[in-house]
């Protein structure tokens, strides 16, 4: 046979592939809509919290100004100030001393009050400041403060104007004396050292030394000296592990909604897949032909490839973009954080990441060549002899499916879900997740085999139910494909659901277990120092109170890489004063002062039942671990003592929060009047609530910190349904020969009609059956290993059923109304015609 002229094959190639798009523009769509949309979440994901850290390290190096080395303070309280000369005196170095407290301007705004050295910190870069020289002149004297422009322009003061500091429960009144332009991307206010330990209590004490290393001298050399002579409640740092401290706030959360968006990427390879194969299976035919014709089967399968590639090019630019948008429009709703709480201050200002434009988008292209990867291998291997005249499915019907694959796949995710945390990452749980999914598409020929055999056995009179049963039975590959992309999306969502649901019910639970009291006192405003002693003394004797139980929260940090620990000191005794244990308590000696550890605390740091810890404070104090107490509200751990340890440790008897137990009979309404008028107008300001608004607000806040894993249920949903549509769709366009013959052998069109609502019933029931145990499968792997790994707590499941049952009728619905709306243009084709070209 002649061979065709060499020529025609680039032609034929180019024509193949925009026939085909034009054609089928819906199921291409879908294809780059998922693909798009799996780049543009990855990537503004990484953009919003690139530009959130990048403001954070802005912030810290204003605040440090040109130190290779701080000696930072491990509690709130600071560390002895005769730290200082001792520092000083390490060869090689040059010290400023800071102090640092929490500070309110004006009773509004917000700050970090620094008390510095003008004439240590010159040298430093940190002494620049903008004002005139009786500006200066008051701050040397101490009457006189210096405000970074975002304090300034939220206070709404001028140059020249005075105002209200309050901070460590004290008040002072001084003038603006001008901005610090090198503290322009932090909330910052500058006095003198002297006058901040003098007017706000904190004489003696230091929070921070600043340290230079001089030219020529060894940095780590230097750390190593200033470590070997710091007390228990002091640290020395760098600027990396400063770094490290930061990107750990919010590494866990960032790093999972990485991955979700990478597993929504994968869904698209998946929908890539499916709508590949179909268009394989379309031009099966039209392969054959160009095979008959002389095209090799590496230029057939370079043929798909490249359609794949164009596929994932298009798609991926158009994800940049839209992830550009996104951040863009997400820093302005939801902050630096997406929602999650681990960031303050102002909007970051979004920056451009090139290479991770290329990363994203690569990755892009790469789910889309690997989902054509199959499809390509398919179409270069077929026979043209028989592809040419069987465009349908390859597989034989009496020949047994084998699950072995999927099987070997399963056991893979299940190792990987076995596997440790890197780095305090579940890296492996998404492993785990992405052979999960692959292992369902590979398990879906034979499960569709089993899930339609029971029905094969009722064998009705209905005969376009009996030819939709043997459609299903006899096509299970074709089914598979169709369900690849359904059964990606809905596993995906159902796995999302079930996580969230079961992590919100498991919240509300743990509120109903620690909110045991009936009203609840809260300082609106921490810098005030809380309620002092004589205030808890009137507190306690308002009429109808029962009980009362005090709190106070301070940090203590125990790494240099990790945030702080919260030490909760409260109230331990009496019916409002219980927390719920994980595991039995362990017994501690009489002598001994016992601590309760956190959930998270105790994953991060090993603490267990029976261990002794030093806590960073005065007079570094020794605890022993009674317990491991259920904490959902602080992720990076807690410890909690009794207040009265506390305060004998530190001298502080302010406590910022206060919980009371009413007596039977009494309204709670008038002794939330009377405590009211126990703090007085003198007091700090301060916010009454009940247990359930508390809950309402914890939920609402949770709900708000989970908006975009929402955002990314709703994406998946609307993408599987494309994926529905454009896949189910192609299907009955390419059995336009089928329903051909149908029509000569006597079929009406209404039982053909009838045969594709049951078709695409019955392929969206299993699709939604199989995604939905998917899911259940994948939704473990989030609850009991991403979630311990990544954010150190653990939940009970919780099945959304009503949500679950919705998905699989939302998919019944679809497929059955797809297949029927595209099936009725179909079968209007005049049945000769439809058959002509096998004659």
């Amino acid at each position: 046979m002649p061979v065709a002229d060499p020529r025609l094959l680039p032609v034929a190639r180019r024509w193949l592939l925009w026939s085909e798009w034009r054609a089928h523009p819906g199921r291409v769509v879908a294809a780059l809509l998922a693909i798009a949309l799996g780049v543009a979440l990855g990537f503004a994901v990484h953009l919003i919290n690139a530009s959130a850290l990048g403001e954070f390290d802005k912030a810290v190096r204003s605040v440090g100004g040109a130190a290779d080395l701080k000696v930072q303070a491990k509690n709130a309280f600071g560390f002895d100030e005769t730290l200082y000369p001792r520092v000083a005196r390490v060869h090689g170095v040059s010290v400023s001393p800071v102090v640092t407290v929490a500070a309110t301007l004006d009773g509004t705004t917000r700050a970090t009050l620094e008390g510095i050295d003008m004439f240590r910190v010159a040298g430093m870069g940190q002494g620049d400041v903008e004002g005139g020289s009786t500006g200066l002149g008051g701050f040397i004297e101490g009457t006189a403060i210096y405000l970074s422009a975002p304090v300034l322009a939220a206070s709404g003061r001028k140059v020249g104007e005075s105002t209200t500091i309050v901070a460590n429960g004290r008040t002072f009144r001084a003038v603006v004396a001008g901005t610090l332009p090198a503290a322009a991307g932090s909330r910052l206010a500058v006095m003198d050292i002297a006058a901040v330990q003098w007017r706000f209590g904190m004489l003696g004490r230091l929070q921070r030394l600043d340290i230079r290393v001089d030219q020529g001298g060894d940095v780590a050399t230097t750390r190593r000296a200033i470590a070997a002579i710091l007390p228990p409640d002091a640290i020395v740092v760098d600027a990396t592990s400063e770094a490290a401290q930061n990107d750990s706030l919010s590494a866990a959360y960032r790093v999972n909604l990485d991955m979700l968006a990478l597993v929504a990427l994968l869904t698209g390879g998946f929908l890539v897949y499916s709508a590949q194969s179909l268009s394989v299976a379309r031009r099966s035919a039209q392969f054959a032909l160009l095979r008959v014709l002389g095209m090799e089967a590496r230029k057939l399968r370079g043929q798909v490839l490249t359609e794949a590639i164009l596929l994932g090019v298009v798609g991926a630019g158009a994800g940049i973009g839209l992830g550009l948008a996104l951040a863009s429009l997400a820093l302005r709703l939801l902050g630096g954080d997406l929602g999650g709480g681990y960031f303050s201050g102002g909007t970051p200002q979004l920056v451009f990441a090139p290479w991770a434009a290329c990363i994203f988008g690569s990755l892009g292209v790469a789910a889309a060549v690997l989902g054509s990867m199959v499809p390509a291998l398919a179409a270069s291997r077929a026979a043209p002899g028989i592809a040419i005249k069987n465009p349908g499915d390859m597989v034989d019907p009496r020949v047994r499916v084998r699950p072995w694959v999927a099987v070997a796949l399963l056991a893979g995710a299940a190792c990987a879900a076995a596997l440790p945390a890197v780095r305090g990452l579940a890296l492996f749980g998404y492993v785990s997740m992405a052979l999960l999914l692959a292992s369902g598409v590979a398990l879906m020929p034979w499960l569709a085999r089993v899930l339609v055999a029971p029905l094969r056995g009722v064998s009705p009179k209905a005969v376009p139910f009996r030819l939709a049963i043997a459609r299903l039975w006899g096509a299970p590959s074709q089914a598979s494909v169709a369900l690849a992309g359904i059964l990606a999306a809905t596993a995906l969502t159902v796995a999302m659901a079930v996580m969230v649901s079961s992590f919100r019910e498991s919240v509300d639970r743990w509120l109903g277990d620690v909110l045991r009291a009936d009203i609840y006192l809260q300082v609106n405003d921490t810098t005030s120092g809380g309620f002092d002693a004589a205030t808890q003394a009137r507190l306690r004797a308002v009429p109808g109170v029962a009980w009362m139980g005090v709190l106070k929260e301070t940090p203590l940090r125990f790494d240099e890489r990790r945030p702080s620990v919260a030490l909760l000191a409260r109230s331990l005794d009496g019916p409002g004063a219980q927390h719920s244990l994980l595991g039995p308590a362990a017994p501690v000696p009489s002598n001994d002062v016992p601590a309760w550890v956190s959930e998270p605390a105790s994953r991060v740091y090993g603490w267990k039942p029976g261990d002794r810890l030093v806590l960073p404070l005065p007079g570094a104090p020794t605890v022993v671990v009674a317990g491991v107490w259920r904490d959902y509200a602080r992720q990076h751990g807690a410890i909690v003592v009794d207040e009265r340890s506390y305060a004998r440790w530190t001298g502080d008897s302010r406590r910022t929060g206060v919980s009371i137990l009413v007596a039977p009979g009494v309204d709670t309404g008038q002794v939330a009047a009377g405590l009211r008028a126990a703090v007085g107008n003198g007091g700090p300001a301060f916010t009454i609530s009940r247990p359930q608004e508390i809950r309402k607000k914890a939920l609402a806040a949770f709900d708000r910190s989970f908006l975009i894993t929402y955002l990314l249920e709703g994406i998946a949903v609307c993408v599987g349904l494309a994926g529905v549509a454009a896949t189910v769709g192609a299907q009955v366009l390419a059995r336009i020969r089928e329903f051909g013959m149908l029509r000569h052998v006597g079929a009406t069109r209404g039982e053909l009609a009838r045969m594709l609502v049951t078709e695409g019933a019955l392929l969206g029931g299993v699709g939604g059956v199989a995604g939905v145990a998917l899911g259940l499968a994948m939704s473990q792997v989030l609850i009991h290993v991403v979630n311990p790994q990544s954010f150190h707590w653990t939940m009970d499941t919780v099945l959304p059923w009503p949500f679950l049952c919705g998905v699989v009728a939302a998919l019944i619905a679809a497929t059955a109304g797809v297949a029927l709306i595209v099936g009725r243009s179909v079968l209007t084709v005049d049945a000769v015609r439809a058959v002509r070209e096998d004659w």
